[in-house]
């Protein structure tokens, strides 16, 4: 039996609770599924053996790292720039980086100079800045619904409330974003508005037009998280937000971290111009400014090719591993599990039947070494969180467990369906 505050008791499936008494010890126990633990994995921070198929995490694995062309890069600013390497930098960044950042932003979209761009230590700090600089307790964030964990936990420090957006096939649904900005007059809306993290979704350009609108009227600003846009395995080449934007009211953070190296902690955000001070003052009294030292060796690592060298070989493995694992959920799911098929990315978001136990299920895989990321984890504790939906990111799994760990969580899947539908919420008291 198990009980919901507010509701009632309820039988569980005895037949589920025996099934999923493991013979065997996993490599992960069931206590690792607490809800800080998995985000934690879902995030990269916590290591998994190589054994294990991961489909928590969307980071990439260590043997992937550019090491001897960054090492090349390092040794190089050394030699060049001896002690000035470990000085303080502006706190916007260092300037060469800058200038480096703009003309790769110039060919994709033009938007992006020296002077609008501010450096950070990753996109969670980029996040952390731009709430330190609006946000007062009891202020309102307007967020997508489900979205990335690490925004929730930034705006829940500052003591804002969180207004969540329920998602579509092409983006956030509109009429309750407008009715959100209307009844809470947020500060800021949070997007990721290009293979949204957790779910893949990405918006059309109507709906990113009417974002921008709905901004400039309700006098918001939106911060648009640009995950990873340029994985983009269809061509769909999706505009930013921030290059159709005409009233600057969009704070553009990008981070390095999935292509690149995750420990180096760099990014960058592209700031209106009347932000700009407000912004930099928030970095400043944060860090006072991203390591000199990084910035300067991944400026000359920009210059000499290695970033391009680099993006093109990540973008081949991950497009490897998006075919893989999108072949193998069309081969296997159950036909009561959907999923939306993103184009670009590094996620892929299922919807299980009503009822059905993700929680129960992760238990069992990490029994079989696989690990996912429960949906749960994604929705702020005061929006609706529904308990049947899961991630499978590819960013950290090896192309050669793919089809085989698909196939042993679609068996899973399968048994589970079954069994949940005969004892699915039974009142007893």
């Amino acid at each position: 039996a198990y009980s919901r505050p507010g509701s009632g008791t309820y039988v569980s499936n005895p037949d589920l609770a025996a099934a999923c008494t493991p013979a065997h010890n996993g490599i992960i126990a069931d206590e690792l599924y607490q809800q800080d633990d998995i985000q934690m994995i879902a995030g990269g921070q916590i290591k998994i053996d190589e054994s294990t198929v991961n489909f928590a995490s969307a980071t990439p694995t260590p043997d992937l790292f550019p090491v001897d062309d960054f090492k090349q890069a390092l040794n190089e600013v050394l030699e060049r720039d001896k002690g000035n390497a470990f000085e303080y930098q502006d706190s916007q960044g260092f300037y060469p980086l800058r200038e480096c950042i703009a003309e790769v932003l110039g060919k994709s979209f033009s938007t992006g100079t020296p002077e609008n761009i501010q450096v950070i230590s990753g996109a969670q700090q980029g996040i952390d800045i731009i709430s330190k600089a609006f946000l007062r307790e009891g202020d309102f964030v307007i967020t997508e619904s489900p979205t990335y964990t690490g925004a929730i936990a930034v705006f829940k420090s500052r003591g804002a409330e969180i207004a969540g957006v329920e998602l579509e096939n092409d983006g956030p649904n509109l009429s309750i974003m407008e009715y959100n900005l209307k009844k809470y007059k947020p500060k800021l809306i949070y997007t990721i508005p290009s293979f949204q993290n957790p779910t893949g979704i990405s918006y059309s350009m109507e709906k990113r037009m009417r974002i921008l609108e709905l901004a400039h009227v309700h006098d918001a600003y939106i911060i648009e998280d640009d995950y990873v846009s340029d994985l983009d395995f269809e061509g769909k080449r999706y505009l930013p937000l921030k290059a159709l934007d005409k009233r600057d009211r969009v704070i553009f953070i990008k981070s390095f971290s999935k292509i690149f190296m995750p420990g180096l902690r760099l990014g960058f955000m592209v700031v209106p111009p009347g932000l700009k001070a407000k912004i930099m003052e928030a970095k400043h009294s944060s860090d006072i400014s991203t390591s000199g030292l990084i910035q300067r060796a991944f400026d000359l690592y920009i210059r000499k090719g290695y970033w391009d060298k680099h993006f093109t070989f990540m973008y081949e493995i991950y497009r490897e591993r998006y075919m893989k694992i999108s072949d193998a959920l069309e081969r296997n799911l159950p036909p009561t599990v959907s999923f939306h098929k993103p184009g670009g990315g590094l996620n892929i978001w299922l919807n299980l039947p009503y009822g059905f136990s993700v929680g129960s299920l992760a238990k069992r895989a990490a029994y079989d070494n696989i690990v996912f990321a429960p949906g749960k984890i994604f929705y702020s504790s005061n929006c609706a969180q529904p308990l049947n939906n899961l991630r499978l990111s590819f960013a950290a799994v090896y192309a050669d467990q793919i089809s085989s760990g698909i196939g042993k969580l679609c068996e899973l899947m399968c048994s589970m369906t079954g069994k949940q539908n005969g004892y699915r919420n039974i009142p007893v008291l």
